[in-house]
């Protein structure tokens, strides 16, 4: 089942007087249970197609569809909760809230959903024990590395039980140690429960690991290849 439909998306920013199409007619369909890497050079268009799936960021023209519905013309309101119940996003730098413990941070989005206490608590604390940070779900941001921090993150992403994790070069500030370990709990829960991750990245241990890599130049797919 297609999870994630773009039709000829398009892009466009003005920068100095220049028209640059950082998405030049898009069309890609994801599959439900995919572990696809987006790759290119700089500029190519990873992130802004990320941002577009997710909502984040509007097209100039073309659609974005999302488990049968249309998100291109929702109005803010809406797409926030869409977002909220659909979507899991972990970014490069984390984005955890420092003055919140790592349970905290990863129960947030159910917070916002407006979820009973006992069940966030329950959730969030499963998933630390699946990314492995059940001993640390007490410590703040600061009191953990890198690593521990993007898994936190991956947690929170997971927290709503959404239809597909969009990942914007989650292990550009990781160290190899640390991105084979989150790069296997992510392998892992793709496995066993299926979630979905599509990467923007450039980092071939990434890709390495995806199972179908799509890649971007100057905003347009130039190839799409699927793994045996």
């Amino acid at each position: 089942m297609s999870i994630i439909k773009t039709n000829n998306l398009e892009r466009f920013y003005t920068e100095g007087g220049l028209t640059v199409k950082a998405l030049n007619g898009v069309t890609l369909n994801i599959e439900d249970g995919e572990f696809t890497a987006i790759v290119g050079p700089s500029g190519s268009g990873k992130t802004t197609l990320l941002n577009v799936i997710g909502g984040l960021d509007s097209p100039t023209n073309g659609t974005v569809e999302i488990a049968g519905t249309e998100i291109t013309n929702m109005k803010d309101n809406m797409l926030i909760d869409f977002r909220l119940k659909n979507i899991g996003f972990v970014f490069q730098a984390y984005n955890l809230i420092p003055v919140l413990s790592a349970l905290e941070n990863t129960e947030f989005i159910m917070l916002l959903q407006k979820e009973p206490k006992a069940k966030r608590e329950e959730r969030a604390k499963q998933l630390l024990k699946e990314v492995g940070l059940e001993s640390q779900s007490n410590k703040k941001p600061n009191e953990m590395s890198g690593g521990q921090q993007q898994r936190v993150a991956v947690a929170r992403a997971l927290a709503s039980k959404p239809k597909f994790v969009l990942a914007d070069e989650p292990t550009a500030n990781l160290d190899s140690k640390s991105t084979a370990d989150l790069l296997d709990i992510m392998h892992e829960l793709n496995q066993k429960e299926k979630t979905t991750f599509i990467f923007s990245t450039h980092d071939q241990r990434v890709i390495d690991r995806a199972t179908r890599v799509i890649t971007l130049e100057d905003g347009k797919i130039i190839s799409d290849e699927t793994k045996k």
